[in-house]
């Protein structure tokens, strides 16, 4: 265990970044995705630069102001450069937009609503991360079984894991674009992305 100069323990700091590229690849500091088909490409398209440019897995996510479709924050997967299996998509995208706002509640008195769209519905941990986050709501497009398919394990949710949402004000929309999802999938599973489930799942 490391000391830092006055000899106490010394523990790293944790945080993450996302790739560089991102920067460039999206064309404009004001981008309006105005139906749920367009902010859904444009999620696809970010896991598909994440894994062609090879900066992390086959799922991106953003988050969206709802009624304007103007982008607050992006996100990608970045678990595997980042060495942090919490790194999810989703986990990504609402901890940017909760900087971009500096507050932890994206639902908060005095903000817009907004809007998680994802490439893939979400996983257990990530199902959590939608719960505290404060969006109004989230779209997916690729499902769960599409993502074990290609090997990743997605934990233990409730079966009616949508309908819990709703429970609680979130709405939730399923298959956007879900063919497109899911062929993002399968170019990843076949150049031999790799599968980084902690403990292979058991």
């Amino acid at each position: 265990m490391d000391l830092n100069d006055s000899g106490d323990v010394a523990f790293p700091s944790v945080s993450f970044q996302l790739p560089v590229w991102i920067r460039d690849w999206i064309p404009s500091n004001e981008l309006v995705c105005n139906t749920p088909e367009e902010r859904m490409d444009f999620v696809i398209g970010l896991a598909t630069e994440n894994i062609r440019r090879q900066t992390g897995g086959p799922f991106g996510a953003a988050v969206f102001e709802r009624e304007s479709g103007r982008l607050l924050a992006p996100g990608v997967n970045v678990v595997v450069p980042s060495h942090c299996s919490m790194t999810h998509a989703e986990v990504v995208a609402v901890s940017v937009a909760q900087q971009v706002l500096q507050h932890h509640d994206l639902g908060s008195a005095g903000t817009r609503d907004y809007e998680l769209v994802t490439s893939a519905e979400p996983c257990a941990m990530c199902l959590g991360a939608v719960t505290w986050s404060g969006v109004k709501s989230v779209i997916c497009g690729a499902r769960d079984v599409d993502v074990r398919e290609i090997g990743f394990d997605e934990g233990i949710k409730p079966p009616n894991w949508a309908g819990e949402l709703r429970t609680r004000g979130i709405e939730v929309t399923i298959d956007v674009n879900r063919n497109a999802a899911v062929a993002l999938l399968k170019e990843y599973s076949e150049m031999d992305g790799e599968v980084y489930n902690g403990r292979k799942g058991n």
